[in-house]
């Protein structure tokens, strides 16, 4: 009897969000299970991997971290190309957090360039409902609710990284869309024929950078 090894993919993640709204913190949850109040801001990107079961496959999630300064906006498209899913966090305690993701939104569709826009996959966190018990919060789950309604219905959910709460519900979200993203992309890659002759490539002997 053959044994059949279940098919590992790897899957690419974004995180975004202005500086400070805790996507380090996020990950290192994720990922670590831990939390502290001494992170350095990130400076350009950096990743973890996380290794996880869904249904019968095995999954590589490699994600990725950005520095939300805005000199960070353009880290390259090598940064953003490949990405299976992108997951766009905000503070709810700070109101201007909320109103860049229609940037970060734009900037990711503009530098990852997917083939289906429309249909590709985010996920909204509301990150640190822990804080004061929820009394300082400006952005209700309403207010984010309807925006990720705005946006072809995503996935939206509260979190605190501190707390450890939704965090693993929240990646789990984001690897399944990514997961189904990537079967389409295959899909997708099958009519591409895998040669790129010279004269495409330029073959002129300029610098391609």
């Amino acid at each position: 009897m053959v044994m059949l090894t279940p098919k590992r993919s790897l899957l690419k993640v974004i995180v975004l969000g202005d500086s400070g709204v805790g996507k380090t913190s996020l990950m290192n949850q994720y990922v670590y299970k831990r939390f502290s109040q001494q992170y350095k801001a990130t400076i350009g990107a950096d990743f973890v991997t996380k290794e996880l079961q869904i249904d019968d496959k095995l999954v590589t999630l490699q994600i990725w971290d950005t520095a939300g300064q805005e000199r960070f906006h353009s880290l390259g498209v090598a940064f953003y190309r490949g990405a299976d899913c992108c997951i766009l966090v905000f503070d709810v305690n700070a109101v201007k957090s909320f109103e860049t993701l229609q940037i970060w939104h734009e900037e990711f569709l503009k530098q990852a360039d997917p083939s289906d826009p429309e249909a590709f996959p985010f996920v909204l966190l509301g990150n640190k409902v822990d804080i004061d018990g929820g009394n300082s919060r400006v952005v209700s789950e309403k207010t984010a609710r309807e925006w990720c309604a705005l946006k072809g219905d995503i996935p939206y959910f509260e979190t605190s990284a501190k707390e450890d709460y939704n965090v693993e519900d929240a990646f789990l979200s984001a690897a399944k869309t990514a997961l189904v993203n990537e079967h389409e992309q295959d899909i997708y890659y099958q009519g591409i024929p895998e040669s790129i002759s010279e004269t495409e490539q330029g073959g002129g002997g300029g610098c391609a950078c």
